[in-house]
């Protein structure tokens, strides 16, 4: 009899992470009933992926609202997805990181009495409020899972830590890499066309070093945005032969100051947000990458791109140990310092960019599925 399957994911982060697993586990559907449900905790963003990897979800809950808090938001994701468990009865639910959808899901997957696996398994700040509600998310899910894929030695060493079997926990590498080798090769293929690539073409200039710079999390939001911006109106300032691309994230705390600060800057171009495709095709031509993004840390070594990170945590220690990313926090000092060693300094980022990315070789999805058909 077939093992069933439900892989359920609702932001565009897991749903680039989630992708490769969704096409892997299809690639054996004479031993997997395998199906995708959305909570579409993300709406627009997740659909770009879903499109992007030719993803057509079997349960969609719809449940984007405007201004949706917390509370709403994990008991619709609850009660909807009770249904959708009643309907297929899995026995294996799998739940991506961190997210609002990933907590609601593992808690109404338990209900219901399947097995709960977590892929992305073990990250940990070891503080409840950084960044919030993420880390309380992943622990509740760590409770509540039966199977953990930790991307790294480390982060089963945090499971481990929790009290959790050695034997419920495989180390993959990381899902996003699978993503992304897939990703880079669709679109730089001559016959992949997508606007948003052709709008950024003209900003790449071959005299002028590109630094991407994302920027979105809750806990920079207020005097934190604002030093970000401050350092980077000095680094543009400073070194007209970059080139800073930002792709302003809608959040009116993160729009009014960057929009404030930084429009006037002539060698800093603020754009709107872009589609994963886009995303990973400015990665690859980037220089280098200023951002408080988890996945990027994770994705950007891959590319040989070095990255400052603009939190005063990561979840991600191994990507500071291998060198392949900087914590900066959000001091203006530290941000503009490290940014200008990195311009200048050839060896600091010749040194930076050839580290090895501890998130694995892209062959997270295929140990996933293996370790299931044998479970």
């Amino acid at each position: 009899m077939k093992k069933k399957n439900l892989i359920v994911f609702g932001t565009r982060p897991e749903a680039i992470k989630m992708a490769p697993l969704v096409k892997e586990f299809l690639k054996h559907s004479d031993k997997f009933d395998t199906k995708v449900c959305v909570t579409a905790q993300h709406r627009e963003m997740l659909d770009q992926v879903l499109s992007f990897f030719e993803i057509i979800p079997d349960y969609d809950l719809d449940l984007m609202k405007p201004n949706q808090n917390l509370y709403n938001l994990t008991s619709d994701i609850i009660l909807n997805l009770k249904l959708v468990l009643e309907d297929f009865q899995p026995d294996y639910v799998y739940v991506h990181g961190d997210t609002t959808t990933t907590m609601a899901t593992s808690l109404a997957a338990f209900y219901s009495g399947a097995i709960i696996c977590h892929v992305e398994a073990g990250l940990r700040t070891f503080n409840m409020k950084s960044p919030f509600p993420e880390e309380m998310n992943r622990c509740v899910t760590g409770v509540l899972s039966t199977i953990h894929f930790s991307p790294t030695e480390t982060s089963k060493n945090n499971l481990l830590r929790e009290n959790k079997s050695e034997n419920s926990i495989l180390i993959t590498g990381n899902t996003v890499i699978d993503a992304l080798k897939f990703s880079v090769e669709k679109v730089n293929t001559t016959n992949y066309v997508d606007q948003q690539i052709e709008d950024l073409k003209p900003l790449i200039k071959e005299n002028k070093r590109i630094i991407l710079v994302t920027g979105h999390r809750r806990e920079n939001h207020g005097q934190g945005f604002i030093n970000i911006c401050e350092a980077l109106k000095q680094i543009a300032l400073d070194n007209p032969n970059t080139q800073i691309i930002y792709p302003v994230h809608l959040n009116p705390n993160v729009q009014k100051p960057v929009y404030e600060l930084l429009n006037q800057v002539d060698n800093i171009k603020l754009i709107s947000p872009l589609s994963y495709p886009a995303f990973v095709w400015l990665m690859d031509k980037s220089y280098l990458i200023i951002t408080d993004s988890g996945g990027v840390q994770e994705e950007a070594p891959s590319l040989g791109k070095p990255v400052l990170v603009m939190r005063d945590t990561t979840e991600r220690p191994e990507a500071v140990d291998a060198g392949t990313v900087i914590l900066v926090g959000t001091d203006k000092t530290k941000i503009v310092d490290k940014t200008q060693k990195l311009l200048n300094d050839h060896d600091s980022y010749s040194n930076m960019s050839k580290c090895h990315n501890p998130y694995g070789d892209g062959s997270a999805c295929e140990k996933i599925v293996e370790y299931i058909f044998n479970h």
